[in-house]
């Protein structure tokens, strides 16, 4: 049944040991047959408590396999190494020939160009499709997995597909949802559990649940969050969504108001000293972690009139709503109370706390500052 001509097998790891082993079969024809797709960290969150629901004596499905992304040279070794989801699942006990690892379309082994981690995209061939269609299973569940599903794979499982999307739908759909949202400032988001349809993120709502937005938080942090919370909501609903209660009830979405949330680009990476401070603070809070913001200033040496051009990772920053830059400091950086002081748009200050240099450690913006030995600092 899982012929490795047809789909690859995830075998090449063994699995890791652990102390919570959940004990899996694919034997039981009295559970409802579930299969997973996801790849990243916040997806292992969602298939953890998958893994936790299922294993309760009064569950009423399993796991029947595991689709991820295929094995990645990662960190500094560059060692291949499986997706977060394959190797959580196998430090689970999760039966190594259950994880799939189809390659995707066009790639034979080469390096990978760099994506959102919710942009993880490749075609479902036909091969694929097969293997899936052997599995029966009820329900497909996806989190942070990125690809627009066919018809062909969307009509497999027969309770149909679910995905866990991290904003408030009809808002943010799309790739980035997280990112976009903090770009925008938005002071709520949610998680929202959807219907897949063929249509990007445009499915039948079963369920939504809200969040109120730090106005610091990272979307690093604000993604594990919402998935976190997306996880118990999942878990909540599977009831309702094995006997189909859930989607005779789920609610349709008005198309009228869907936002869209594009793919980040390394080019929006950079920063402009001409938009205000909070524009500014909401992209590094956005962009945190990947692609990352950056910006180029000017380091002025008047001792020997020396002028270099520096480029730093802005890492974090705050935005004091009452202070205003003066007209003669107007490109100057300077450093007040631990923070280096970016002049903006509409005379306001971008505070910047931590800073990292190419090839180089994230530094405090004093270490940064105590660097300069007496250096000037203008914006470019």
């Amino acid at each position: 049944m899982y012929s490795p001509s047809l789909l690859r097998r995830f075998f090449c790891f063994n699995s890791a040991s652990s102390s919570s082993v959940t004990t899996f079969s694919s034997t039981n024809s009295k559970k409802m047959s579930l299969v997973f797709f996801g790849s990243p960290q916040v997806s292992a969150t969602v298939l953890d408590a998958l893994f936790n629901a299922s294993a309760a004596p009064s569950s009423s499905f399993e796991v029947a396999a595991i689709v991820t992304q295929p094995p990645s040279r990662r960190d500094r070794g560059r060692k291949l190494m499986p997706s977060p989801v394959a190797q959580h699942a196998l430090d689970r006990g999760f039966p190594s020939e259950l994880i799939f690892t189809p390659e995707r379309a066009g790639e034979s082994g080469g390096r990978r160009r760099p994506t959102n981690f919710l942009s993880f995209v490749f075609f479902l061939s036909e091969t694929f499709l097969s293997s899936l269609r052997a599995l029966q299973p009820e329900l497909c569940i996806t989190a942070a997995y990125g690809n627009i599903l066919p018809t062909k794979f969307l009509n497999i499982p027969s309770l149909g597909t679910v995905n866990i999307h991290p904003s408030l739908l009809p808002f943010y759909r799309g790739a980035a949802p997280v990112q976009r949202a903090l770009q925008d400032g938005v002071k709520e988001t949610g998680v929202s559990l959807a219907f897949t349809v063929r249509d990007l993120d445009a499915g039948p709502v079963i369920a939504r649940e809200r969040l109120e937005v730090d106005d610091q938080i990272k979307a690093s942090d604000l993604l594990a969050l919402l998935f976190c919370k997306g996880s118990k909501l999942l878990i909540n609903k599977l009831p309702s969504i094995f006997d189909g209660s859930a989607k005779v009830n789920a609610e349709p979405q008005d198309d009228s108001k869907a936002t869209l949330a594009p793919k980040i680009t390394p080019e929006e990476s950079w920063l402009s000293f001409d938009e205000e401070a909070l524009v500014l603070h909401n992209k590094v809070r956005a962009f945190a972690g990947w692609p990352g913001t950056r910006a180029k200033v000017l380091v002025v040496d008047d001792k020997s009139s020396n002028h270099n051009v520096l480029e730093l990772k802005i890492i974090t920053t705050i935005v004091r709503p009452d202070y205003k830059i003066q007209g003669n400091d107007v490109n100057d950086i300077t450093f007040v109370k631990g923070a280096l002081l970016f002049p903006c748009g509409g005379c306001t200050a971008l505070e910047v706390l931590e800073v990292q240099l190419p090839g180089k450690k994230v530094i405090t913006a004093t270490a940064f500052w105590n660097g300069l030995r007496g250096q000037r600092l203008k914006t470019l």
